[in-house]
This record gives C-alpha cells, structure tokens and sequence, in this order.
C-alpha cells in the first residue's frame, strides 16, 4: 500500500521548493510523485508542424523524489509521517503517526 497517492496534499521537505504544498498530481513510479506548482523547470521544445506545436521555453512539472515529499496533516497544520494498519474489518488504512487519525476517512 502506498504512503503517499494521486490527489493527496503535500509538503516539500528538501530541496530548492521546501516549505511549499501542493498536490500530487501523478505517480510516476514507485519512487518518484508530481506535485502541483513544485519542482517546475523551463524546458526548451522544439517546433513540430506535423503536431501544430509551436517551439520555444515552456515550463513543465518535473518528478520529485518521494523521500523529499511528507503529508500535510490538516489538524496540527503541518507535515507527518504515514503509517498503515489494519482496520477490525480486515481492511487497510493509511494514519497520521503524531495523532493517529486516519487519512481516508
């Protein structure tokens, strides 16, 4: 089970973004998420008539390690640690490892 998934809100631990949230957009593979507004680049692409794509310096979103990524926890208003246990049910759950509160409520 993943700790971190498409759509959850997080913060940025190390790099030239720290501090900033955003929302995982995508996982890319096992090791690496894309996270709204974070990690953009300026990318120079060459024009291709055949696709109607114009050339020029275009700035996209590039994969961050998830290493470098925690989740935002809304209650205490900062990053936390995931953990995953098993709920009575048999199910799993993803929660909070400061409060214990489940993430998918």
């Amino acid at each position: 089970m993943n700790k971190i998934r498409k759509g959850d809100e997080v913060i940025v631990l190390a790099g030239k973004d720290k501090g900033r949230r955003g929302v995982v957009l995508a996982r890319v593979d096992d090791e690496h998420v894309l996270v709204e507004g974070v990690n953009r680049v300026k990318k120079h692409v060459r024009p291709n008539p055949v696709k109607g794509e114009t050339g020029g310096i275009v700035e996209r979103a590039m994969p961050i390690h998830i290493s470098n990524v925690a989740l935002f926890n809304p209650v205490s208003q900062s990053a936390d640690r995931v953990g995953i246990k098993v709920l009575e049910d048999g199910r799993k759950a993803r929660f909070f490892k400061s409060n214990g509160e489940l993430v998918d409520a």
